[in-house]
């Protein structure tokens, strides 16, 4: 079959919150051929399963609910003259900046100025977890949950086990509820990372310390045997399990690319502007990143439309940058490369995580030796949330010098 060739400004892969605020950003800005491609037949990335509101509020009880913010992303990037094509996949790269697509009307090969992979991110299944067991109907992932329920209508079951103790869990707890399925209990190996009065609040029992080792049933989920952190092995009664958090960049399409990885957070390696490691080739939202909110990866599609109007403009690249490397218990850190001039990351601050709790934290940053941050944050960082390191040093590292490392001290 015949290969159409055509070429655009700026082509953007994935349309949910992140890169849909960039298109709607480049376009405002002035570019001319913005173009978004998405897979799925209808843009908006994960809130379009998302029906609880708190979506384009910092409230939770306000906002809208996540399919109505998914519309009125998808519109706005169109409203300021972005091209939105969906049921298209990106199948590879034929050449820097040049991707090969397949959808309803053939192969095409699309050449463009700068590329933005905005693919967001995944949930890990329980396969990926190693759990084993059987094969049963009645496991999903936070997301298979949400389009059963809401996009699909399916019946789920009636008792439940969510694993996972963090936001994307109450979401899981609320869309079970809605569904009419009782949820007996929430499993995290991780220790308490919430006040024993919040958790009073939820009416499932929170297990910590506890590992999931087996699935039990055949044709159906029968239950989930655990084991607690004192050796105690027992087994929850249950016909649906729900594995949530855990995320996963949807780094392939970057991996293809021969882009380079950062190890902490599996997506593409990338500075303050959000370049990678190959010239022209832009990376933003929840592919950078555990899964932040989709105001933060909105946020970060706006924010791109400068360095990307930038290098539009006079077609720089910076050659070798800095890596940030974080050491145990921090578990990794973005923006994770060092770029020149005064490039600032978003809210002048870096997003880090750690794997355990964190109890007033001392950050010190080093580079070559010599320490170009210390400061001690206020409140406690805890497992599976974001805390921040503050950008100011940035004006005090060697743009051509060694790693810079953030440790604990």
């Amino acid at each position: 079959m015949t290969r159409r060739e055509r070429s655009v400004d700026v082509l953007v892969v994935g349309a949910g919150p992140a890169g849909l605020g960039a298109a709607a950003a480049l376009a405002a800005s002035g570019v001319r051929r913005v173009e978004v491609l998405e897979r799925e037949q209808t843009a908006g990335g994960i809130p379009r399963h998302c029906h609880h509101k708190g979506f384009g509020s910092r409230r939770t009880s306000g906002g809208i609910s996540g399919p109505e913010y998914a519309r009125r992303s998808a519109a706005a990037a169109t409203g300021a003259g972005a091209v939105l094509r969906t049921g298209i996949t990106v199948t590879g790269w034929a050449g820097p900046r040049i991707l090969d697509t397949t959808g309803p009307g053939g192969l095409e090969r699309i050449t463009a100025r700068a590329v933005v992979l905005a693919t967001g991110a995944r949930e890990r299944p329980r396969s990926a977890r190693l759990v084993p067991g059987t094969r049963p109907a009645g496991v999903y992932t936070t997301g298979e949950l949400q389009q059963a329920v809401h996009l699909h209508h399916q019946h789920i079951g009636s008792r439940a086990v969510i694993v996972g103790d963090e936001p994307v869990a109450d979401a899981a707890a609320g869309t079970l509820r809605e569904a009419g399925v009782e949820v007996v209990a929430r499993v995290t190996d991780r220790p308490p990372v919430r006040p024993a009065a919040l958790e009073q609040l939820h009416s499932a029992p929170l297990l910590t310390r506890t590992a999931v080792t087996a699935l039990t049933g055949r044709t159906r989920l029968t239950g989930v045997s655990v084991r607690h952190e004192d050796g105690r092995t027992t087994t929850l009664p249950c016909d649906t399990v729900v594995f949530t958090g855990d995320w996963i960049p949807e780094h392939e399409l970057a991996r293809r690319a021969g882009l380079p990885l950062d190890p902490g957070t599996r997506g593409p390696a990338h500075d303050a502007a959000y370049r990678t490691g190959e010239p022209g080739v832009f990376a933003v939202g929840n592919v950078l990143h555990g899964v932040e909110s989709a105001g933060t990866a909105a946020a970060e599609g706006r924010a791109l439309a400068v360095p990307v109007l930038r290098h539009l403009a006079t077609g720089d690249w910076p050659a070798d940058r800095p890596a940030v490397a974080v050491a145990a218990p921090l578990e990794w850190i973005t923006p994770n490369l060092i770029g020149p001039g005064d490039d600032r990351p978003l809210g002048d601050r870096f997003i880090l995580r750690t794997g355990r709790i964190l109890t007033a934290p001392l950050l010190v940053v080093r580079q070559d030796g010599v320490e170009l941050h210390r400061r001690r944050l206020l409140r406690p960082a805890r497992p599976g949330r974001p805390f921040h390191l503050p950008a100011g040093w940035l004006d005090r590292a060697d743009p051509h010098g060694g790693t810079v490392h953030v440790s604990l001290d």
